[in-house]
């Protein structure tokens, strides 16, 4: 019995044996498989960040872009808007200057005071004159000066209204 016993604990450690080895050897390729398919999900993860920050650096580019050239455009507005700013100002300076050296006279037209005349026919335009009628004030001359100065403020609200709204096209368009 102990030859018989003796034989069949070899083979019963031969058999744990090669189960143990199994096991391990299957262990060892289901290791090796999920490895192999551990690395490709995380090549093609890698891969799908790769193209999104490609994209999202692509779309950053473009908008830098259009940020560049609207920045530009308002730019040049801004010129163009300080340049007609300057030029008005510029133009009443010398308006004032010479209405101030009397080298240029405001005057108004009067109403006709002739109500008995019926004809539709103005009366002829006097000398050096392009108006017809030879009824016409001078004003005085810090009244014309305020009237230039008016005048002058509405201008320069008008290019200031003028500026805002190529702003508001540039941004929105």
């Amino acid at each position: 019995m102990n030859l018989d016993a003796l034989k069949w604990g070899g083979a019963l450690l031969l058999t744990l044996g090669l189960m143990g080895g199994s096991a391990w050897a299957a262990w060892a390729w289901q290791a090796n498989a999920y490895g192999q398919q551990l690395a490709k999900q995380e090549t093609s993860h890698q891969t799908t960040l790769t193209h999104l920050a490609n994209a999202n650096s692509a779309l950053i580019i473009a908008e830098q872009g259009k940020r560049l050239a609207l920045e530009q455009l308002l730019a040049a507005s801004d010129q163009a808007h300080y340049r007609a700013l300057t030029d008005e100002k510029t133009k009443q300076i010398h308006l004032r200057d010479r209405l101030a050296t009397a080298d240029l006279r405001l005057s108004a037209l009067l109403a006709a005071t002739d109500t008995n005349r019926c004809s539709g026919v103005p009366a002829a335009a006097g000398p050096g004159s392009v108006v017809h009628g030879a009824q016409r004030a001078q004003l005085d001359r810090a009244h014309a000066q305020r009237i230039i100065g008016i005048v002058g403020e509405g201008d320069e609200g008008l290019i200031a209204l003028a500026a805002c709204q190529e702003y508001v096209r540039g941004v929105a368009g």
